[in-house]
């Protein structure tokens, strides 16, 4: 798999970047936001791992430079850890994230659970579509639309992931289905993820449908 490693401290790079070399990966290092829009630009990459605090720019520049393609994994490797943080790489259009310090075991268990999610996208598959009442959710395109009005919204792989679990059931979706079926991690694990995620998730459909949090339980989608 090819990866784009978007980090502008030459330490924390090179540790990367031998990191994933080892586990079978072809890398391109960029150290700022030019240089990654110029690596984009020569070959679009299967994942990306940006660092939020670039000298040039926002790591959410890149992170939207990348959502242009669709089959594209982004990552955000970050030392920010608030939850306007996390909130900004997430609404920017990022997959997931994960706080430095980190382990290499930890960052690879990501990178495989984000390669995953998209690696239907990289092999070019039949469209699978979702509906609820005029909602339409096509998990291929990653797009949630509206065939009344033709309203629609641009979602990542992960919240498209996390909504086509909300639609296809009737009830409500516990919250340890959700992270075993999207980030094959136990709940205790990515907990604070998904409650991320569905705060994206929320702003992004809010007057379209409603996503409810049943305490103790998980979540429902409705009207």
């Amino acid at each position: 798999m090819r990866i784009l490693v978007v980090e502008d401290d030459d330490r924390v790079a090179r540790g990367l970047v031998r990191a994933l070399l080892r586990a079978g990966h072809r890398v391109v290092r960029a150290a700022d936001v030019a240089e990654a829009y110029e690596a984009i630009a020569e070959q679009v990459p299967d994942l990306a791992l940006v660092d939020m605090g670039l000298p040039d720019g926002h790591g959410s520049a890149v992170v939207r430079r990348l959502r242009d393609h669709p089959a594209t994994g982004v990552l955000i490797v970050t030392a920010q850890d608030g939850e306007t943080d996390r909130v900004v790489g997430l609404r920017a259009g990022a997959d997931d994230y994960v706080v430095k310090p980190f382990s290499l075991a930890e960052l690879l268990a990501r990178i495989e659970a984000v390669s995953r999610r998209t690696r239907a996208l990289r092999e070019a598959p039949a469209p699978v579509v979702h509906r609820r009442g005029s909602l339409e959710l096509d998990t291929t395109a990653r797009t949630l639309s509206d065939t009344d009005d033709g309203w629609s919204v641009a979602l990542t792989a992960t919240e498209s992931a996390v909504l086509a679990l909300l639609l296809t059931h009737d009830g409500p979706v516990e919250r340890g289905v959700i992270l075993d079926r999207v980030w094959s991690a136990p709940s205790e694990a990515r907990s604070r993820t998904l409650d991320t995620h569905m705060a994206t998730l929320r702003g992004k459909v809010e007057g379209r449908l409603r996503i409810r949090t049943l305490r103790g339980v998980g979540y429902q989608a409705g009207p």
